[in-house]
């Protein structure tokens, strides 16, 4: 039963939780706010809706806005005339799946079919393929990224209930009021008939927007598409960044209000982890926690002669995330993390030796196993590096440890991009012989000093223990064909 809430707990995390987290609380790979001094972007969800959409169109006609239309592929179908008119009149399509249905409850093949029909559908009517991505709900999948790919994903910066009458126009006219400024994006609806939404919301919505149009005139505003309000961001971005000083080694980036609020949820996400799957803290808990698992990857050979096999009994390692935030706002860069990382290891491997030697069941362990994207040095202290194997697994737990780096570090995305190639997660293993090393060691020094004196017997004595392995593993090929008996 643990094993299925494992796995459940893990799809959610890394399908649907962490990938909403990413992009609408870091903009991962999706535009939610502009730079410009006197550009907004208008944004319309859920339409084309025979009643209210040409209105819209009218009100926007008459002060000469833009906006952008993202919309339902199945309405657009039934309305094509209404599209035609969208493109006539100067505004910007974008897809908002065939039916808007969340992105957490399709396959990512169900989601890619989704999206191009609805890119068929626009195609046939305007002659061009839309470039605009807005998931229902803003809500995205891990493999979105990959397979929409072509698309440009936006979300937005200011949302105002709008799909509610009890809201009412003077309700929304001051919401949008107070966010009426430069480089937003705003979210609104042009239908009332989907899911949660009322049908008659959108007649408040278009109401709101009139007096809010004639606002933005007074003070000087356009109100664009989002194509213009991007063009506008990337080109006010690139003279920011050539006039930026170079950073100093103490000028690290500190996090802000949001991202100390997202650690602070992550912490308690962890938390429930730890409750729900029995993972047990090593010494006073503050960097290593495990818990006792079947091994379920392929074979690994280690250059000792050992193999862990699949369906041996391991301690499963888990870094405590607040330790590794504490240590990621305090390094300089993933360099200086791995560094104190290692050290935290070395203090904590005794510890571990401990506990493992106290496990009733230590005799039928194999010994530790983890992933870690932070493994620099680890050959130092025993462990053994194996690369990931290639699949969605490895796919997911990449994309996890990454955005982990992105939260424990202040400049994490910075260091992706520079260093991405040199940050891969790798499975790290040490055999119980080896762990228990450190149980009566004075230091890691006398332990590296028995590690090399193992590794000189063996090769003395012209027998290297990877040479034994493979022996053994002979045997076993010929017992298994009769030959032994």
């Amino acid at each position: 039963m643990s094993g299925i809430l494992w796995w459940i707990f893990y799809f959610l995390t890394i399908y649907a939780f962490l990938p909403g987290l990413l992009s609408r609380v870091f903009g991962y790979r999706v535009f939610m706010r502009g730079r410009a001094k006197r550009e907004i972007a208008l944004t319309f969800d859920d339409g084309p809706d025979p009643r209210y959409t040409p209105q819209l169109l009218d009100l926007l006609k008459r002060f000469d806005a833009k906006a952008t239309f993202f919309v339902v592929g199945s309405k657009a179908e039934q309305h094509p005339d209404i599209i035609k008119r969208i493109v006539a009149e100067g505004h910007t399509l974008g897809i908002h799946n065939y039916v808007h249905r969340s992105n957490w409850i399709m396959s990512p093949r169900a989601v890619k079919r989704q999206v191009r029909r609805t890119s068929d559908i626009l195609l046939e009517i305007t002659g061009r393929r839309p470039v605009y991505y807005r998931p229902p709900w803003g809500i995205v999948n891990v493999f979105d990224y990959a397979q929409l790919r072509q698309y440009r994903i936006v979300l937005w910066s200011a949302m105002f209930k709008d799909w509610k009458e009890k809201v009412g126009t003077d309700g929304l006219y001051r919401k949008m009021r107070r966010k009426l400024m430069p480089g937003q994006v705003f979210l609104l609806h042009d239908s009332g008939t989907t899911l949660g939404a009322d049908e008659a919301a959108p007649a408040h919505t278009i109401e709101a927007l009139e007096r809010i149009l004639a606002d933005g005139s007074e003070l000087g505003l356009r109100f664009v598409s989002i194509d213009e309000l991007i063009g506008l961001t990337e080109r006010n971005r690139r003279p920011a960044a050539a006039a930026a000083p170079a950073e100093t080694a103490d000028a690290r980036p500190q996090p802000g209000p949001v991202k100390r609020a997202v650690v602070a949820a992550w912490m308690l996400w962890e938390k429930l982890f730890h409750l729900l799957f029995r993972v047990r803290p090593i010494g006073d808990g503050s960097f290593l926690h495990y818990r006792i698992v079947t091994y379920s990857g392929r074979e690994l050979h280690l250059p000792d002669g050992h193999r862990l096999r699949r369906g041996d009994r391991v301690m499963e390692m888990h870094f405590d995330n607040e330790k590794m935030y504490e240590i990621g706002m305090a390094s300089k860069s993933p360099v200086h993390i791995a560094i104190r990382f290692i050290r935290e290891a070395e203090k904590s491997l005794p510890d571990l030796a401990r506990e493992f030697a106290t496990l009733p069941e230590r005799d039928d362990l194999w010994g530790i196993y983890g992933i870690s994207m932070i493994n620099r040095g680890g050959e130092n202290v025993g462990l053994t590096m194996f690369e990931l194997p290639k699949g969605p697994f490895a796919v997911m737990t990449n994309w996890y440890l990454r955005l982990l780096l992105r939260m424990i570090h202040p400049d994490g995305g910075r260091k992706l991009r520079d260093h991405g190639e040199k940050l891969e997660p790798r499975v790290m293993v040490m055999p119980k012989e080896t762990l228990l090393l450190w149980r009566d060691a004075q230091s890691s020094a006398e332990v590296r000093r028995l590690l090399k004196q193992r590794e000189s017997v063996a090769a003395a004595a012209g027998r290297p223990e990877a040479a034994v392995c493979r022996e053994e593993e002979a045997v076993e090929e010929e017992a298994a064909s009769g030959a032994v008996t």
